[in-house]
């Protein structure tokens, strides 16, 4: 069973990107440790944790994939998902400070200390323990995503209205998570992060660590998506995005295929968020903006999707553009971003990878149809066929 999942889910295209990623995960950081200080080649520690950030962030964007581009869900609430996670890391990093707190205090956190909390609440206990934190990162955003897709799906919400309850979703998150009384840190959120696991989450090599945990959970995640897409599963699932009245005929649970997904999916945004934390050093309610999921949508739109290499990409791609214009032209910024959108939306609506894909099958089809004339054979639709099988 394990055998046939890889074979589906290692392709010739998933199994390059796949290996590409793990050596990003060894390269990068034997860089930043390996080579001296003064090296050309040395990758600076503020610069791998960035590209940390950016692998967390295409983590987020295959996830949203998953359900947009192979499901037809157009989710504007996975940053709801993503930021769930990241809380429940950021819980773990702030149990791990102990008494080096402001207040010295050995249990409560600063905040609860400044706010005078007089114990801890009852869901932060278990957090001291990195194996219940690892868990929650899983369970929180996928029952959320579990309880909200059973009422939506079989409710049969569908389209812009889905859409809108997602994001909906994510900015009740967001006013409930500002409330001091809460017990999240409020608008200030969770940061002065010391140890995880016992090493100094400021050291060289645990940021090397975690910028390789990100990028082999990228290519693990980017597996298990692969198989998921190309197995009998998601020929159906596709069938959904494409006609769901015609997959609920043939006797199809619509609403089970969907559920499936898209908590699937949630818990990749969750891991994304909780790989992001401790390489940023807060995590606060502005992560559960409308904005940030809405940003997604953009990443996976310029990269391609339906593809899932695509999103991994566009979201390396935007964000590392959003880096340089954020620093070198500020106040454009925005304005950059929306015509990014517009431009990708009018003219290269498949996206970066999409687009790349649809080139190369056309050319293979006038090769094949040219080699048909050639040799005198009339069916050049045939042979048009028979390459865009070959290719897909």
């Amino acid at each position: 069973m394990i055998t046939g999942f890889l074979l589906r889910a290692l392709d010739r295209r998933i199994s390059i990107a796949i290996g590409i990623i793990l050596a990003i995960a060894v390269l990068v950081p034997a860089s930043n440790l390996l080579l001296p200080t003064d090296s050309a080649f040395r990758i600076p520690t503020y610069i791998m944790s960035m590209l940390g950030k950016y692998l967390s962030y295409a983590l987020l964007a295959l996830a949203l994939d998953l359900v947009w581009g192979y499901c037809g869900i157009l989710s504007l609430g996975h940053a709801a998902f993503f930021a769930l996670g990241g809380y429940a890391m950021g819980m773990y990093l702030m149990r791990q400070i102990g008494t080096r707190g402001v207040y010295g205090h050995p249990v409560l956190p600063d905040f609860m200390v400044f706010l005078n909390w007089k114990e801890l609440p009852w869901f932060w206990h278990g957090f001291d323990m990195f194996w219940f934190a690892a868990l929650t990162v899983l369970v929180v955003p996928g029952l959320l995503a579990f309880a909200f897709g059973w009422f939506a799906f079989r409710s049969r919400v569908n389209g812009v209205y889905l859409s809108i309850i997602t994001q909906a979703m994510t900015y009740a998150l967001l006013l409930a998570f500002f409330r001091n009384d809460m017990g999240f840190g409020g608008n200030n959120g969770l940061t002065d992060f010391k140890d995880i696991l016992g090493y100094s989450v400021q050291a060289d090599g645990t940021r090397a660590v975690l910028f390789a945990m990100t990028a082999v959970m990228l290519a693990l995640s980017l597996l298990v998506a692969s198989g998921i897409v190309n197995s009998k599963f998601g020929k159906v699932l596709v069938g959904v995005r494409d006609a769901e009245s015609r997959v609920r005929f043939l006797g199809f649970r619509v609403e089970n295929i969907k559920l499936f997904t898209f908590v699937v999916s949630a818990m990749m945004a969750g891991i994304a968020g909780a790989l992001f934390v401790p390489q940023v050093g807060i995590i606060n309610p502005g992560e559960f903006s409308p904005a940030n999921s809405i940003e997604v949508v953009v990443w996976t739109a310029v990269g391609g999707r339906g593809t899932l290499i695509g999103p991994i990409i566009g979201a390396v791609l935007v964000n590392g553009g959003k880096s340089y214009f954020t620093g070198a032209f500020p106040e454009f910024w925005l304005f950059a971003l929306g015509g990014l959108f517009i431009a990708v939306t009018l003219f290269f609506p498949k996206g970066i990878v999409g687009t790349v894909q649809h080139y190369l099958v056309g050319r293979r089809e006038k090769r094949v149809a040219r080699a048909a004339s050639a040799a005198g054979q009339p069916g050049n639709d045939s042979a048009a066929t028979v390459a865009q099988q070959a290719a897909e």
